[in-house]
């Protein structure tokens, strides 16, 4: 991969993280359309890092809240009534599942989930059930 894929990989990448599309997605089909090599799991992972790092950044005041709250909560149980402890809770909750998912469905997610056409059916599927 050239810098010049790179840079346009990562710009695609930032500009559809926030949208309710499957950015990853999108960086395998972008890369098929340009006639480029697919930029692999690895290269998606580390542009997704990026992309989180710029949202802990920019919602850093809201992170240490319900950091600081969450961690109230674990010896206090008055402070598990507060919205901040219990939102620190629950992204915990919804990590376990899909940290469990990736154990269990990493080669597939490095391998057979990166096929262009499994691709484009699970984004026509899910944009017609969301839609």
């Amino acid at each position: 991969m050239t810098w010049f894929e790179a840079v346009v990989l990562g710009v695609i990448q930032g500009l559809t993280e926030f949208l309710p599309i499957s950015s990853s997605a999108h960086l395998l089909i972008m890369s098929q359309l340009f006639g480029w090599s697919d930029p692999g799991a690895a290269f998606t992972a580390v542009t997704q890092i990026g992309t989180e790092t710029a949202v802990i950044i920019y919602f850093r005041r809201e992170i240490w809240s319900i950091l600081r709250a969450w961690s109230r909560s674990l010896v206090d149980a008055d402070a598990r009534r507060d919205p901040d402890a219990r939102m620190g809770w629950l992204v915990i909750i919804g990590t376990i599942p899909i940290a469990v998912l990736g154990l269990i469905f990493a080669r597939q997610i490095e391998t057979v989930a990166r096929n262009l056409w499994l691709t484009a059916i699970m984004l026509i599927v899910f944009g017609i059930l969301l839609g």
